[in-house]
């Protein structure tokens, strides 16, 4: 055999052993040093990628209501008067429209010659929120006489949210402040009711309707 047939025969044999042992790449082997993927079975059908928990949101936003002991104590050390007293004015407009999300702590004074106008400032408190200052004022018409400055601690009812204070409240008023007394009244406005437990010195007798507007700022004229 010459040298170019032997030449031959070595190359071909060297081809016939790689052949022999290269192997397909695996397409489920995830790389070197790692186990196989095990293929899925045929006709498997894969199902879509698990869902994340739902996430969680706040409660609703609706104003936690005082009790019947906090308004008591609130009304007779703002307005200076015995627990007595203010337990029972309080229980009145419990018995009527339960526990307030809201009230308001301020002063006001007012007068009337059948024409008169009322002017107030307080802050407004609602459970985990901090007080909001405010003013009120508005005018009245009726059988009304006289004048009287008055320290006002009034009741919300069904205010869930503060800035829905600052609108206008209708209400119907009669008053007998004979140098001190204590009195309440009531004032609506779409589905919010507003109960204010008045007491103050001065002479006013009489019975009067009108409005209060709530504002963010003081305003001369009550209208």
């Amino acid at each position: 055999m010459d040298r170019r047939t032997l030449i031959i025969s070595g190359l071909a044999a060297v081809g016939s052993a790689g052949c022999a042992t290269a192997r397909p790449r695996d397409p489920y082997n995830s790389g070197p040093g790692l186990t196989p993927a095990a293929p899925p079975p045929q006709g498997a059908v894969q199902g879509p990628p698990p869902q994340q928990p739902n996430p969680s949101y706040p409660a609703s936003g609706r104003a936690e209501p005082y009790t019947r002991d906090e308004v008591v104590n609130g009304v007779s050390d703002f307005l200076g008067v015995t627990a007595e007293a203010a337990g029972g004015v309080v229980e009145r407009v419990f018995g009527e429209y339960g526990s307030p999300t809201a009230y308001i702590a301020g002063e006001e004074a007012s007068g009337a010659i059948t024409v008169g106008a009322r002017y107030g400032r307080g802050l407004l408190y609602m459970k985990g929120k901090a007080p909001l200052e405010l003013f009120w004022q508005g005018p009245s018409i009726g059988w009304d006489l006289g004048g009287n400055a008055s320290r006002v601690f009034t009741l919300c009812y069904n205010l869930q949210y503060a800035d829905a204070i600052f609108q206008r409240f209708p209400g119907v008023e009669g008053t007998a402040y004979l140098i001190g007394g204590m009195g309440v009244n009531y004032q609506r406005a779409e589905e919010i009711t507003l109960a204010p437990i008045r007491a103050g010195v001065g002479l006013r007798l009489g019975a009067n309707i009108g409005y209060l507007a709530y504002t963010r700022q003081r305003n001369i004229l009550p209208f």
